[in-house]
């Protein structure tokens, strides 16, 4: 391709936009615009990781499991729990951890109902009673869409729901009206699963069986129930893993601490394996993408001689490499030697090509590593083949 058939635009400066470094790259090399959308050009980046996309993930350092595969990033916008000893990688929502029971004893207590004033959060009634957040349960409540069945979750009061792992047991959920739970004969901030209607769908998450004397709800504003036991006070339909991973919790494959991690999610998704590989691909001056993964092997350019066309040689050199089944990007404008050894550094091709008056005139051409500091001249005679050498 020739640049000025792709219209390229580069930037000098990177945008005031700018979310990483690398997709500040991707925008001043003229692969995205400001707003995210590829150009000319990143639609030929794009098309070629299509074909591409598993010799691009062998550059770069990715977590996952058998049906996804993260890049991690500060600015991701998936939120993924990654275990750094045994390599263990979910979405934050889907994660499973290892769950630590309180001790268990102590024998059920009678349940015994308390006045707890304002004490409408778990945080509020911890405080109030002077007891561990684990000493409590929490509720939340919900409607089935596909019936509009109530349904009601408890879980331990130091832990968060993951309401993907509920839609996984109960299906689509939205969160119950006012109406809907004082028809299933609960209070809100005051709820619990004793007493309930018995056509509300009760779902507890897996550590509730394991927990002695809660306190719960009593379902009465401004009243709890001390001493809750699962099972002789209540009981539910399900009973299934409900709670939501966090950073530190010990990994369900090796009782390793998790970590939390920023990512973006790149199976099936040329536009992010391509910000990933300029994240993981740059330097001060711009792109330094491998081979396979940019979008052209070769930046081919010319320097304007006195004595020599140098952009006639170069298009010689552009149709032999391209006969030899090089793809090039061919600088093929009146442009200062500057302007375009910038705007090379920039797109980030493996390799580049100069054809100078200079050169020429002793039958070589200039060639140079993206990824190197080091000019070498080498026999504009064979050229390909030495570049497809290079490559392999």
């Amino acid at each position: 391709m020739k640049y000025r058939d792709l219209h390229i635009q580069t930037l000098r400066e990177a945008p005031n936009n700018a979310r990483t470094e690398g997709w500040a790259f991707l925008v001043r090399a003229g692969y995205l615009t400001r707003e995210n959308l590829p150009t000319s050009l990143g639609q030929i980046a794009l098309e070629h990781l299509r074909a591409h996309a598993e010799q691009a993930l062998t550059h770069l350092t990715v977590i996952g499991n058998e049906r996804e595969m993260f890049f991690p990033l500060a600015s991701g916008n998936i939120e993924v729990i990654h275990c750094p000893h045994c390599q263990y990688t979910e979405r934050l929502e889907l994660a499973r951890f290892v769950k630590k029971p309180a001790p268990q004893e102590e024998a059920p207590l009678p349940l015994e109902q308390v006045e707890t004033p304002e004490c409408n959060t778990i945080e509020a009634l911890a405080n109030f009673l002077g007891i561990p957040k684990e000493k409590t349960a929490k509720a939340l409540m919900y409607t089935r869409v596909s019936d509009g069945r109530f349904i009601f979750v408890a879980l331990r009061g130091d832990m968060q729901l993951s309401e993907a792992k509920l839609k996984a047991q109960v299906g689509e959920v939205r969160l119950a009206t006012m109406e809907e739970i004082v028809g299933a004969g609960a209070t809100a901030g005051y709820a619990s699963a004793v007493g309930l209607s018995p056509d509300a769908l009760v779902v507890v998450d897996d550590l509730i069986p394991e927990s002695r004397n809660l306190v719960a709800g009593a379902n009465e504003a401004g009243w709890h129930l001390k001493n809750t036991n699962y099972g002789r006070d209540y009981s539910a339909q399900v009973v299934a893993d409900l709670a939501q991973a966090k950073a530190g919790d010990a990994c369900a494959r090796c009782g390793n601490p998790l970590e939390a991690v920023a990512a973006i999610e790149l199976k099936n998704n040329p536009l992010n394996l391509l910000l990933a590989l300029a994240e993981a691909h740059h330097d001060n001056k711009g792109l330094t993408l491998p081979h396979p993964a940019a979008p052209f092997d070769v930046y081919l350019l010319h320097v304007p001689g006195k004595d020599v066309d140098t952009h006639a040689k170069a298009e010689e050199v552009y149709r032999s490499l391209l006969d030899a089944g090089v793809s090039v990007l061919f600088d093929d404008r009146e442009e200062r030697a500057g302007v375009k050894f910038n705007d090379a550094d920039l797109i980030g091709c493996p390799l580049r090509v100069t054809v100078g008056e200079k050169g020429l005139k002793e039958g070589m051409v200039e060639l140079k590593r993206r990824n190197s500091k080091e000019n070498r001249s080498t026999p504009l005679e064979g050229i390909a083949e030495e570049i497809l050498s290079l490559l392999k």
